[in-house]
């Protein structure tokens, strides 16, 4: 198919244009490349990695979460021109949605781990610039066996901020940096709440705001979104996808 045509599809279908994002993000196909897909490349973020691994696997299209683009325009010197280099060298055309992949009642980064986390998803909650992009729901379990599950969902060892009960009963899911939002978990009423990560004034966040803070890890959270969009273009488009893991670690 056309990269025109792909990128239309998924402009609406991620609704990219509604979606409010960082004004740095730039959501949406940040590279044109080879006119036509084929092969598709998914990864969690745009760098001089996922970008040659893209171009070794003959990919027309690196589809990411995280951009290219998180600062005011720059030279194209030193790290930034070898990415461009390699980029350009390839044809490779570069796609990002940022928060629209978070939000995402599909294939979005928070419904997915909710549903791999068996959580009976009830309703959205964390307003981003007045949109609610987390998804919150109901798992009666003790918050040893959560926290286990959310370790072999994610693959890494959580960091806990103990401030809940024992036992919980609702549970949020906002992935990436959204610790800062425990408040927001707490006026919800949740017992418990998944992320990736967040600064060290949050322990006392959880502490005294009566809820368990679970951070999994930036990217490890994160992988979901872009693995499952891969599945839903392969079944709608035929195209061959390939998803490169890159973990930071973070």
């Amino acid at each position: 198919m056309t990269l025109k045509m792909l990128v239309n599809y998924l402009d609406e279908y991620l609704n990219i244009d509604e979606i409010p994002d960082s004004l740095q993000a730039y959501n949406g196909l940040q590279v044109e490349g080879s006119e036509t897909v084929e092969s598709v490349a998914l990864a969690v973020d745009a760098c001089q990695y996922t970008i040659d691994k893209a171009g070794d696997l003959g990919a027309d299209l690196l589809l990411v979460h995280h951009g290219l683009f998180w600062s005011p325009p720059a030279p194209m010197t030193g790290t930034t021109y070898k990415r461009i280099h390699s980029i350009t060298d390839h044809s490779l055309a570069i796609y990002s949605a940022h928060i629209p992949l978070d939000a995402h009642k599909e294939v979005g980064n928070n419904a997915v781990l909710a549903s791999k986390l068996g959580i009976a998803a009830k309703g959205m909650f964390c307003q981003f610039e007045g949109l609610e992009i987390g998804v919150w729901g109901e798992l009666s379990v003790s918050l040893d066996e959560l926290v286990d599950r959310v370790s072999e969902v994610v693959g890494v060892t959580p960091t806990v901020l103990p401030g809940g009960p024992d036992r919980v009963e609702k549970v949020g899911v906002v992935t990436g940096g959204a610790g800062t939002e425990i408040a927001q978990a707490a006026e919800r009423g949740l017992d418990a709440f998944v992320t990736g990560e967040g600064p060290h004034h949050t322990f006392f966040d959880a502490e005294e705001l009566g809820v368990t803070a679970i951070f999994a890890g930036h990217y490890a959270t994160e992988v979901f979104g872009v693995q499952i969009l891969g599945d839903h273009l392969a079944e709608r488009f035929g195209l061959s996808v390939h998803f490169i893991d890159h973990p930071t670690g973070l």
